[in-house]
This record gives structure tokens, C-alpha cells and sequence, in this order.
């Protein structure tokens, strides 16, 4: 108990002390300002004083020109010349509570591809000229800031409506001319308005940003914050925060679905599917959890945690007999590790495995988003011997010319393209040619997601080399697998 005690009197003095250092900053911030918008060298008459303090009081006014420069330095922006966030938040500070009007979170849309195509001088010349027109258009009373590379912030001291917004986004998106280059620009607009929706600045600025993160997600120019957003963002940062202690805890487990090899039968594959039973949130689908591990840089860490739990499963089935290729999904940011290759190889080495213990599956979707990077991995998988198959092939809406440059061994038909094949010829038509351009092209064809006996007798008639889903098995634990694998082996 003594020890708490001394624990929080000292944290108490520390917390006494910042407030006194930043007390003492803004008192002599203000001190400058106000000697320096009172001094002036005309009003002081150098030709009644000695020439020592004629000079000094010069010096003494150059020093003090040079300290309120540099104060107006890190309160500005230096390219666009409008407030930067450190000060937007303070005079947000100052003028709290924040109860009326309007905050917008303006984004230009794919900014970073003005700079690549045509270079930083002219984006920082695009930046300038939508400050400038920004300031333009707001009223004398607003409050304007540049947040971030190609965000700015907008205070209205009145409430902006819809048809408001949208016309300033209209105007926003008026050409413009970039060193006699006429360009247009996209906006999206984050709003939030304060009467409903006013508190602290840094909730009232997190809303803004999920306003924002909604016109991107549903790709439109404008979305508002609207009552129960924050349930969301709340649970991703949740998923997020639980995620390293979830795979060091094992609330994080492995299953396995078997995949039915076409024509001759029984199991030579499965494909390794993560769970997440989360104390509090209940089970959380890879679906949700993925995505967010890609967005906070983790999913290096949940990549080699899989492939840990993969390798590790593969040794306990092969002393049991058990032998079968374990599909293993990475995402494309795996594919850009610069160990992946290395850390599949050492574990090779480390089980003195064969490399067609595993197969990799990337979704096509993400594959074309970095094809080039992608291909330059995939190369590398099978100079080492690893298999690798596209994922929900069909679904990521990548050109056919790219096909025929993708060193892959197996495509999976997403099980969107069942649907309906019972019943409509057209289904049944996309699904067969699917099926033989991917085999054209040489690569073997899984469908996922077949759960019925019709489906599967159409399918052997189209020629795919495996099925996956309920017809077949469910997921299974590695001990349900163990279990049920004198049976699955031979179906």
C-alpha cells in the first residue's frame, strides 16, 4: 500500500509539472506576440538615444521579428500557408464547446496518383490552387487547416445541409490549371454536424474521419456521421487491440475442409480456415478479423502464426499416417514479405518436409491489385516447389489478357457461380466455359461452396479436378479430421 501510494504521489507531481511547463509555454507565446505587435522601430526615436542602445533595441527587434516568425512557422502549413492540425485543434480548443455549425473532412480522391504519373511539383501546385479555392468558397468565419497530405478540415460556424455540401463539392471538382495542364479532381466528404453530435475534439475528429471512411467505403462524395457509427469503429479497434493476445492466449484455432478430388475420389487436400472464439465479442469470422489485421500492419504476424500451426499439424498427421496437402490463404501483403520465402524454407528444413506438404491460395482480387510484385513471388513459390491457386477466381474482375502470365498451378471457381445452375442455362454456360479456359490455360479448376447432389453431378460432367463444401465435408477440428479420415480418405 505504501508503495501505491509513493507510485501516485509521484505521478501526481509529474502531472503538476506538465501543466506548469505548458502553462509557462503559452503564457511566453502570448508575451512575445504582444511585445512584438507593440514594438515597432519607428516609434522609437534613435536619434535622441546613445548609439549602444539604439543598436541593442534593433537587435532586441530583429530577435523578437525572428521568434514570431518562427512561431507562424509551426503554426502554418508551410505549402498550402493554412493552419496544420496542431493548430486547428487548438483554436478548436479555445472556442469549445463546439455545440453549433458544422465540421468537414474533405479527401482528394487517389491523390497519391497525381504524384506518380505526373510528379510532387505538380500535385503540390494541385494542393495549392484547392487551398486556395477552399478558402474562396468557405466564409471569412470558418476555420480551415491542410490535416494531412491531401486532407483538409473545415469549420463552418453555421450548419452546412446536404444540398450545401454538394455544391461545394461541385465547385471543389472545377477543372484546374496545373502549369497549363487542365486536371480534374475527385472530392469526398466526410460531415459532421455538431448540434447532435458535439463533444471533445478528439471524438468529434473521429467521427468526422468515419464519415470520410464512409463515402470511401461506399464510394460517394459525401456521407454523415450518423447516431451508432462509433458501434463499429469501436469493435474494430477492439478486434485489433485483442488480436496479438488472441494468438498468444489460443482464443485463435485452426480447421481444416477437406476438398473431394474428381473422378477417382477421396481426399488428397484440405484447406486450412482460421476461428476466433473471442471472450467477449463471440466468434468473429476471418472475414471481419483479416481485413483489419491487413489495415494495422499485423497480418505478418497472423500469417506466420498459421503457417507455425500448419507445419506443426502436418508433422503430428504424418506420424499418424495421415498424408495430405494443407492449402494455406495468404494475403498479398504476405507476398511482399521478404521472408516468406526464407520462413517457408526454414520451416521445410526445420520438419524435413517436402514442399507439396502445402499449397498457397491468394484471392484474385487482391492478386491484381500488385500483379507485377505478386507474379515475381509466385515464381519464387514454385522454383521451391510450393504449389499456388488463385482464389474466388472470377470474382476480381481481372482482364483475361493477365491470365495467360500468371505462374499458377490451380484456380478455385468462387461458389458465386453456383447459383442457380440447377435451373438457368446461362449459369450453367458461364460456369462450363470458366472451367474450360481455366484448364485451357492449364491450370487445374476447384469449385468452392457445393452443397448439393444436382450441383456435383453437373460439375463432373464440366470437368473439375476438385469440389469443396458441405456435399463433401464441413471444416474440421485436426482431431474430427483424425477421426473421420478412414472414411474421407476413400469417398
Amino acid at each position: 500500500m505504501d508503495s501505491f501510494r509513493m507510485i501516485s504521489a509521484v505521478c501526481l507531481l509529474l502531472l503538476i509539472l506538465l501543466v506548469w511547463v505548458l502553462w509557462q509555454h503559452h503564457r511566453l507565446r502570448n508575451q512575445v506576440n504582444k511585445l512584438f505587435n507593440n514594438l515597432s522601430l519607428k516609434d522609437i526615436k534613435l536619434s535622441s538615444s546613445p548609439p549602444s542602445i539604439a543598436a541593442k533595441l534593433a537587435n532586441l527587434h530583429e530577435l523578437i521579428t525572428g521568434l514570431y516568425a518562427q512561431t507562424r512557422q509551426t503554426e502554418r502549413d508551410k505549402l498550402t500557408e493554412l493552419d496544420n492540425r496542431l493548430t486547428m485543434k487548438r483554436k478548436m480548443a479555445a472556442m469549445m464547446p463546439l455545440d453549433k455549425g458544422s465540421l468537414v473532412l474533405l479527401d482528394i480522391y487517389r491523390f497519391r496518383y497525381v504524384n506518380d504519373l505526373f510528379g510532387f511539383n505538380f500535385g503540390d501546385e494541385l494542393l495549392k490552387q484547392i487551398a486556395a479555392r477552399v478558402r474562396s468558397l468557405a466564409p471569412e468565419s470558418s476555420l480551415i487547416a491542410r490535416m494531412n497530405e491531401d486532407e483538409f478540415l473545415i469549420y463552418f460556424t453555421s450548419a452546412m445541409t446536404e444540398p450545401q455540401l454538394k455544391l461545394l463539392i461541385d465547385r471543389l471538382q472545377l477543372p484546374y490549371d496545373i502549369f497549363g495542364s487542365i486536371i480534374t479532381t475527385r472530392v469526398q466528404m466526410g460531415h459532421l454536424a455538431l448540434e447532435p453530435f458535439h463533444s471533445d475534439i478528439s471524438t468529434m475528429l473521429r467521427r468526422l474521419d468515419l464519415a470520410l471512411k464512409k463515402a470511401k467505403t461506399h464510394d460517394v462524395a459525401l456521407s454523415e456521421y450518423l447516431l451508432g457509427d462509433d458501434v463499429v469503429q469501436l469493435r474494430e479497434v477492439s478486434i485489433i487491440n485483442s488480436l496479438a493476445k488472441a494468438l498468444r492466449d489460443g482464443e485463435l484455432y485452426m480447421v481444416y475442409q477437406p476438398k473431394q478430388s474428381i473422378p477417382k475420389g477421396g481426399c488428397h487436400q484440405v484447406e486450412a480456415l482460421m476461428r476466433w472464439d473471442h471472450p467477449l465479442l463471440g466468434n468473429i469470422s476471418p472475414a471481419e478479423f483479416i481485413p483489419l489485421a491487413e489495415y494495422s500492419g499485423m497480418i505478418d504476424i497472423v500469417s506466420q502464426w498459421v503457417l507455425d500451426e500448419v507445419f506443426a499439424q502436418q508433422a503430428l498427421w504424418l506420424q499418424r499416417g495421415i498424408k495430405l496437402q494443407v492449402a494455406v490463404n495468404l494475403s498479398t501483403q504476405d507476398l511482399r514479405n521478404v521472408s516468406l520465402i526464407s520462413g517457408i524454407e526454414a520451416r521445410l528444413e526445420q520438419y524435413q518436409f517436402k514442399a507439396d506438404v502445402i499449397s498457397i491460395e491468394i484471392t484474385e482480387s487482391k492478386l491484381m491489385q500488385d500483379l507485377n510484385g505478386a507474379v515475381a513471388t509466385i515464381k519464387r513459390l514454385r522454383q521451391i516447389g510450393i504449389d499456388v491457386a488463385i482464389d474466388d477466381f472470377g470474382t476480381g474482375h481481372s482482364s483475361l489478357a493477365y491470365l495467360k502470365y500468371l505462374p499458377v498451378d490451380e484456380v478455385k471457381i468462387d461458389k458465386a457461380f453456383l447459383d442457380d445452375l440447377e435451373v438457368d442455362e446461362r449459369a450453367r454456360h458461364i460456369m462450363d466455359t470458366s472451367i474450360r479456359l481455366a484448364k485451357g490455360l492449364g491450370f487445374r479448376v476447384t469449385v468452392e461452396g457445393v452443397e448439393t447432389e444436382d450441383v456435383l453431378q453437373l460439375l463432373l460432367g464440366m470437368g473439375v479436378d476438385k469440389v469443396q463444401g458441405d456435399i463433401f465435408s464441413k471444416p474440421l477440428t485436426a482431431k474430427e479430421l483424425e477421426s473421420r479420415w478412414p472414411k474421407i480418405s476413400k469417398a
